[in-house]
């Protein structure tokens, strides 16, 4: 298959036939066609949070100089900043980039950081959104870690699928928790250290708490607020790019 695949439309076609060729195979299984498809036009989308480990190994094992896009949203954990340097470095990723929101756009709708506390899908979007959708420019695929039983509109989850005139790759979908502890204990593969204080999602630190014993594993994004996902995953029109605090 031609790594400089042509994106003016086709992708459409392509996700679905590797959905249905990939859907049972083993994550790393999906790694490797996904660098087989498009090369250098691939990257690795990562929180470095509590259950990025396992990806980001596959990842390090099948192409350790992809891409990896960290979102450094100003408002992280240091447990998760500390993770992210040292996790990088005992894996051997040689290229993680650290995607922060322009200063305009701080400057302009959230001068002072307080937008989290009235208006979180508008804080995401700046933070969030709008910094990977400027860095996924130069791409035509991501792989990202989210799997089927978080739940919520993830339980229908496909493993290949098309967004955005992009394709997306989410190989661990069809892995449980069990799955992701056996390989993390295999090839003992250090835990964020928030997961010991309760933490099972870790996002930014105004709006993760941890979740209490026989919740979802994300009960703790956004408690109390009908909010499942931070609008990375959330399919957006054209030129939304251009678009600084307004609901996904």
């Amino acid at each position: 298959m031609s790594l400089a695949y042509d994106i003016s439309g086709r992708h459409a076609a392509l996700a679905p036939r590797l959905d249905a060729e990939l859907r049972h195979a083993h994550p790393r299984t999906v790694i490797e066609e996904a660098v087989a498809t498009f090369g250098d036009r691939l990257a690795l989308v990562s929180s470095f949070g509590a259950e990025s480990a396992v990806l980001l190994h596959l990842v390090s094992k099948v192409k350790p100089d992809m891409p990896v896009l960290f979102l450094d949203t100003g408002m992280l954990f240091g447990q998760t900043l500390d993770y992210r340097r040292q996790l990088a470095a005992r894996l051997g990723l040689t290229d993680v980039r650290d995607l922060r929101p322009h200063y305009h756009d701080l400057a302009t709708a959230d001068p002072e950081a307080k937008l989290w506390r009235t208006d979180t899908d508008a804080c995401c979007h700046i933070r969030k959104v709008l910094p990977l959708d400027r860095a996924l420019a130069e791409f035509d695929g991501w792989i990202t870690g989210r799997k089927r039983f978080h739940g919520g509109a993830r339980l229908s989850l496909p493993v290949v699928e098309e967004a955005d005139h992009q394709v997306k790759f989410n190989p661990l979908a069809n892995w449980g928790k069990d799955d992701l502890e056996s390989y993390a204990a295999e090839y003992d593969l250090p835990a964020h250290p928030l997961v010991a204080q309760g933490f099972p999602s870790i996002g930014c630190w105004p709006c993760t708490k941890p979740a209490e014993d026989g919740q979802d594993v994300r009960a703790g994004r956004w408690a109390g607020e009908d909010k499942t996902e931070c609008g990375i995953h959330v399919a957006r029109a054209p030129g939304a790019v251009a678009n600084v605090g307004g609901d996904i």
